[in-house]
């Protein structure tokens, strides 16, 4: 009886491994398929919008709609190129707004972050709910006295203004972030640097920058986009044309097509390069992204 039992068990325990090495391949390839669907599906207004931007002005307003371009049609993108000033005055534009807003966001919640998580401040933890309050007060309430305040100081359809509205609209979530990634840093480096006698400005760019670079790159990364895809903030601030950026320029020339119509295959040249540097950003620093994120999440 022992005898058989022990030949009986092996194989019973290799027939169950067997069944479920495959169920395990079945699970990956589900959910490998399952991945690919979900991808599909969020990539196919992209891919669409990219190639109705080929199309001519008719074949893009066509109905029924077609999903292929008859041809590689660049009318679109010349059209957007010399739209009123240019397209690369509205880009410069776009670009400097998000410049000055990275810029700002990190020059105020790098120091922020590191005194909130190094020094003993009075009421700290108060103190950091109360920045993050931001994050529930939609900064479209806002609007109105900032564009009063501003008008005072001058600073409507000027690249700085908005690109300090732009700050405000991040700053919550990158005072988070930050706060956050200088607490995870161990205290024996910084302790360590103190007693080799460095400064507490020394200690901040010789030992903390080099170890939450993840998180700054994080916050410049979410600036960046957040500036280049405001809309409503440079509506309110700029009203003269040279001082426009690119989603005020898209939004421009829809409203300003003949006979009321829409040209789509101009606005779908612009969602396009709109998209690129997005992505081209996030793909130079995705590495970082993760990294930056969780830093500090768990201790």
């Amino acid at each position: 009886m022992a005898a058989g039992y022990s030949y009986a068990e092996p194989r019973t325990s290799a027939r169950g491994r067997g069944l479920g090495l495959v169920w395990s391949r079945r699970g990956r390839y589900l959910a490998a398929a399952a991945c690919v669907a979900l991808c599909g599906f969020a990539l196919m207004p992209i891919i669409l919008a990219v190639l109705a931007s080929f199309k001519s002005t008719e074949a893009a307003a066509a109905t029924p709609p077609t999903y292929l371009p008859d041809g590689l049609n660049l009318a679109g993108y010349q059209k957007l190129w010399n739209f009123q000033l240019g397209l690369p005055t509205y880009l410069f534009n776009s670009l400097g707004t998000a410049a000055l807003a990275i810029g700002l966001s990190l020059a105020v919640t790098i120091p922020a972050g590191y005194a909130l998580a190094r020094f003993p401040i009075p009421f700290k933890e108060v103190v950091f709910v109360f920045l993050l309050l931001g994050l529930i007060i939609p900064y479209q309430a806002l609007l109105t006295p900032v564009f009063l305040m501003f008008s005072q100081l001058q600073l409507t359809n000027t690249l700085l203004g908005l690109a300090i509205i732009h700050t405000h609209i991040q700053l919550p979530f990158s005072l988070y972030v930050m706060r956050n990634s200088f607490e995870a840093v161990p205290r024996e480096l910084d302790e360590a640097a103190v007693i080799d006698g460095a400064s507490s400005w020394q200690v901040l760019v010789r030992v903390f920058l080099p170890s939450v670079r993840p998180a700054v790159i994080t916050v410049a990364l979410f600036a960046f986009i957040t500036s280049w895809n405001e809309f409503l903030g440079a509506l309110v601030m700029m009203n003269r044309g040279s001082s426009f950026t690119f989603p005020l320029v898209l939004w421009t020339n829809r409203a300003t097509t003949s006979l009321g119509g829409t040209d789509w295959g101009v606005l779908q040249a612009g969602v396009t390069i709109s998209i690129v540097p997005c992505v081209l950003f996030y793909l130079l620093l995705q590495r970082y992204y993760v990294s930056g994120l969780t830093s500090g999440a768990v201790k």
